[in-house]
């Protein structure tokens, strides 16, 4: 059921006839490229989830809530400033 050496070095030999043999040098470096790329955004992802989860004794904080506290901190600082 599996593939024969002989059904291999087809499937490579199209691939060649294909792509040509400068071709797929590059074509190996921009994936290779890609998932160096993938691999980081992944770990930065993961340092992002640890740096919003709560400290020990802390309620945990929504996403939502953030923002209404700092939208209500913007606008308290442009009130002070339409009274200046």
């Amino acid at each position: 059921m599996g593939l024969s050496i002989w059904q291999i070095l087809i499937i490579v030999g199209v691939i060649l006839l294909l792509f040509g043999g400068r071709k797929i040098p590059q074509l190996m470096k921009d994936m290779g490229s890609g998932i160096t790329s993938f691999k980081k955004g992944l770990k930065e992802g993961s340092d992002e989830e640890g740096k919003t989860a709560a400290k020990p004794g802390e309620p945990p904080v929504i996403e939502a809530e953030k923002s209404k506290t700092t939208a209500a901190a913007a606008s308290a600082k442009t009130d002070e400033a339409k009274k200046a």
